[in-house]
């Protein structure tokens, strides 16, 4: 517990400082070609005081929070659609929906959602919508659309929709008020209510907003992950580059989860604050996949444009794979070598049945910002020949004798027998790697095929 309060203390810090490099978002009379000395400026004129201080009072809040995760007793909720919510899910699929002046994308999102789901995906989940808008005739009508094209999911449990409301809670605004400061301050209020409802129903918690478009089989490709991930602990996946939605994390951190957007200002950036909670739990990098299964739908105003930016996946082309020497432990045959697994082309290295321990190691000839890392191992179509169990772990500082290096840190885990990654760096950590690893982490009784690694490097102009 003294190790997470003196994490948390940290994270304190970097949220302060934080908060004056996004005042120019804030207040109308900053300037958006701020430059960084004077942003720097602006950090130096924050005594050492007043960072004490709110740490301090942030600190007793969490310290019980940690104890005794919050109930929210000023939180109210009214059933306005679905069954009674009995019962325990593999997944809730978490969307928060408010009134917009310029029409909503909720009903096309829940179209996407169920269309991208099979009748066997349907059984693992619960789609919840949760309603925060007080506005009695825009309640009565979304639920009329709702009931009017679901009502077979709602019929069947599948899905609920609820109206909560929040008399505040929240912490009071910082000084002066901005267009995104309202925005930010009702999302947020959403996802506290819509967290707090769902943090009973289900193993696991799919945080959507209402305008987003759902990959075929998304269930499975979460299910087949979070399983993956089972016996290493983690905060947050995330399946999107949206800086909300996406978002996987484990049910029973959810009323803690509620509880921290609580002890923060209405008007701090909702995701800043996600990110944070990863952080503060441990987990001090994000762990997210290259592929993205949900995208946005499209935009709801100018002001939530600017407020709310998308982040598009970045297009980093075709791998680099620069130049390794390539070692294994495994036995091969079919005349593969282990080079096979590397080289950008056909060949594939076939092993024996692999045992826990065994590895594939590349060791590049200069170390190199890797910044992506995808492996793909069977054969995608039949499902088989693949690593069941298997991780990527980049390493730095080069032994030799054998050629290996010294220390290693976890990439991610093999779901299904392949991964794809965008790899992430922790502050002061090293930065140029020399090894990448794939360690087998289970036995097999079959033969299996590695049939590519694929290592997207940073590229110096």
């Amino acid at each position: 517990m003294r190790g997470c309060l003196w994490r948390f203390m940290g994270v304190m810090a970097s949220l302060v400082i934080l908060r004056f490099f996004i005042q120019e978002n804030k207040a109308a009379g900053v300037k958006h070609n701020t430059t960084l000395n004077e942003k720097k400026k602006m950090i130096q004129q924050i005594t050492q005081e007043q960072i004490i201080s709110e740490m301090k009072n942030h600190l007793k809040y969490f310290t019980k929070m940690q104890k005794n995760p919050l109930v929210l007793p000023n939180a109210n909720y009214t059933l306005l659609a679905g069954t009674s919510l009995q019962g325990k899910w593999m997944l809730t699929v978490g969307i928060s929906s408010v009134q917009r002046t310029h029409g909503s994308y909720l009903l096309d999102t829940l179209k996407s959602l169920f269309q991208a789901s099979s009748e066997l995906d349907l059984e693992y989940m619960l789609v919840l919508v949760l309603l925060s808008d007080t506005d009695p005739k825009w309640l009565n009508q979304t639920v009329a659309n709702i009931s009017g094209l679901f009502l077979p999911h709602i019929e069947s449990g599948r899905l609920a929709v609820v109206h909560g409301l929040l008399w505040d809670s929240l912490a009071k605004s910082r000084n002066g008020t901005s267009p995104c400061g309202e925005l930010y301050s009702r999302q947020k209020t959403s996802f506290v209510l819509l967290m707090n409802f769902a943090s009973n129903l289900s193993d696991y918690f799919l945080l959507l907003e209402d305008n987003v478009r759902c990959s075929p089989r998304f269930v499975s490709d979460i299910y087949w992950a979070v399983s993956a991930w089972k016996e290493l602990p983690w905060v947050t996946l995330d399946f999107s580059s949206m800086k909300t939605s996406g978002k996987v994390f484990h049910s029973r951190d959810l009323s803690r989860l509620a509880s921290f957007l609580l002890l923060f200002p209405k008007d701090i950036p909702t995701h800043l604050l996600l990110s944070e909670f990863s952080l503060l739990l441990s987990q001090n990098v994000p762990i997210h996949f290259s592929s993205s299964i949900f995208y946005p739908l499209g935009s709801h105003s100018e002001a939530e444009d600017t407020c709310f930016p998308v982040a598009q996946d970045t297009d980093l082309g075709e791998p680099d794979n620069p130049m390794a020497t390539v070692f294994t432990d495994m036995l091969s045959f079919w005349d593969t070598l282990p080079q096979f697994a590397y080289i950008l082309n056909d060949d594939s290295l076939w092993v024996v049945n692999p045992i826990e321990g065994n590895y594939l190691l590349v060791v590049l000839d200069k170390p190199q910002k890797v910044i992506r890392v995808a492996v793909l191992t069977g054969f995608s179509q039949k499902r088989m020949n693949y690593l069941k169990q298997a991780q990527i772990l980049l390493g730095y500082s080069v032994m030799d004798y054998p050629k290996r290096c010294a220390q290693y840190t976890l990439v991610g885990l093999l779901v299904r027998g392949q991964l794809d990654q965008m790899v992430f760096y922790e502050e002061d950590s090293v930065k140029e790697i020399s090894c990448i690893k794939l360690l087998v982490t289970v036995s097999h009784d079959s033969p299996i095929k590695i049939q590519q690694i694929k290592v997207w490097a940073e590229r110096v102009p």
